[in-house]
């Protein structure tokens, strides 16, 4: 951490040596304080501590001199006679300890780690969260620029070459130095060969700040057209990306913290974001955030999945395409010439991100991607799910999402469900009936599919 502290901004501490006696003085670290100062014992070192503590709590971290991974953590000890007690504990069983100022990891900012090239991170964790369940994973030249985007900060990537360097990005100034950005540990290591870094979400990071903004955030680091974007998040101070469309048109759009097909606002022109929020989400516990999205002068507008036959489906409608995705109106037929430029945009994605699902809208030159998913599809032709029931139910397309969500709830385990209607593979119709995971088929076969090998 000494080492460290020459180069990086570090949470402030004091560290010990362990010895027969007791905890022994090793460094400090502490902002107004000369470094490595001599306290003349280890209470006063660790007074000094606490009264430059922005939360008032002290952790302690162990390891031994050949063994420098942390062994047993101590999170959020608040009084001095505490910390003193384990510091005491801890050197007679030969570990040599970090007293660090608490920091706030539910801040709305992120703590990860960078090996090489891949970057992993997530909210309301310490570093070590990466261990669990939850951590979002992006190229590190994906990350320094989502990092920008969103913070308007991002780690020292270039010093974490060949290295496992441990970070935490915070909104407001903390630390020794009192910068955006904390470092943990750096320890070299031998350079990653990997041919891909998997993006996938949902993560914890995802659901902080939108399933929908997230996906577009990626599809704007991909390289692909997203229209400007403006995230009002819950946690995060708004930030925007992607590029401008040429219309002074705007849409707001919901995002729930994970996808929910079709079920939440998304209108054309401007809405109080917060009245919206209050409205549509008043525990604050569906809705991460909102977008304001420039609009796309639409002349075809529709989405495309990877089906389960290995198949790209692309589907769509003239115009904004609303329609199209609740299921109202069936999929038209598209020109060989958009299905080349939607194909084309599939393979970009799926290079890096392997296989995706997107919504499109085409402005009569470029393609523009409007949703972004990770994954391929269950569906294949007219089948929405497969499986085989011993009855079938019918539900009529034109009865709308919201039938059709309760119709699913209490649906029998026996049953399969037909659609009467034109729909696409691509509606949001489809998307609800997969998710459910209902065996499913499409009855009437007149849809216009466009399937690329």
């Amino acid at each position: 951490m000494d080492r460290l502290a020459d180069h990086f901004n570090v949470a402030q501490f004091v560290s010990f040596a362990p010895s027969p006696s007791g905890p022994v003085l090793a460094y400090c670290r502490l902002a107004g304080v000369e470094p490595n100062h001599r306290f003349s014992d280890i209470g006063k070192a660790i007074d000094a501590l606490f009264e430059r503590c922005a939360y008032g709590t002290v952790n302690i971290r162990s390891f031994k001199q050949t063994a420098t991974q942390s062994r047993e953590f101590l999170y959020a000890l608040k009084t001095r006679d505490e910390v003193l007690s384990a510091l005491e504990r801890l050197a007679l069983q030969g570990d040599f300890t970090i007293a660090n100022e608490t920091i706030d990891v539910s801040d709305g900012g992120v703590s990860g780690v960078i090996l090489d090239q891949v970057v992993e991170f997530k909210p309301d964790a310490t570093p070590r969260g990466v261990e669990k369940a939850g951590f979002a994973s992006l190229p590190a030249s994906w990350a320094q620029r989502a990092f920008e985007i969103v913070y308007g900060f991002a780690p020292a990537f270039s010093d974490a070459k060949g290295a496992r360097l441990e970070f935490s990005l915070h909104p407001s100034p903390c630390g020794y130095k009192r910068s955006h950005v904390l470092y943990w540990e750096f320890d070299e290591h031998e350079p990653l060969r990997l041919n891909r870094v998997e993006a996938s979400w949902p993560n914890d990071f995802s659901r902080m700040m939108g399933d929908k903004a997230y996906g577009l955030l990626v599809a704007h680091l991909a390289g692909v057209a997203v229209p400007k974007t403006t995230v009002i998040g819950r946690r995060l101070p708004p930030f925007t990306f992607g590029d401008e469309t040429g219309s002074s048109e705007w849409w707001t759009r919901t995002c729930p913290n994970e996808q929910v097909p079709g079920k939440f606002t998304t209108t054309r022109g401007w809405v109080d974001p917060f009245k919206l929020l209050a409205s549509e989400d008043p525990s604050g516990t569906a809705i991460a955030s909102i977008i304001c999205q420039r609009g796309v002068p639409a002349t075809h507008s529709g989405a495309a999945i990877e089906g389960a036959d290995g198949r790209l489906y692309i589907e769509g409608t003239q115009g904004t395409g609303e329609a199209f995705m609740q299921g109202t109106v069936g999929p038209g037929l598209l020109s060989e010439n958009l299905v080349e430029k939607v194909t084309a945009l599939h393979d970009k994605l799926a290079t890096t991100l392997g296989s995706v699902r997107f919504e499109w809208v085409y402005d009569g030159n470029a393609v523009w991607v409007v949703q972004l998913h990770r994954g391929r599809s269950a569906s294949a032709g007219h089948v929405v799910v497969p499986g085989e029931r011993s009855k079938w139910i019918s539900f009529r397309v034109e009865d709308g999402l919201e039938a059709l969500r309760t119709m699913l709830e209490s649906f029998p385990a026996n049953a399969g469900l037909i659609l009467d209607g034109e729909v696409g593979l691509t509606s949001h119709v489809a998307d609800v009936i997969r998710k459910s995971g209902v065996p499913a088929r499409i009855c009437v076969p007149k849809q216009r599919v466009n399937a690329v090998p």
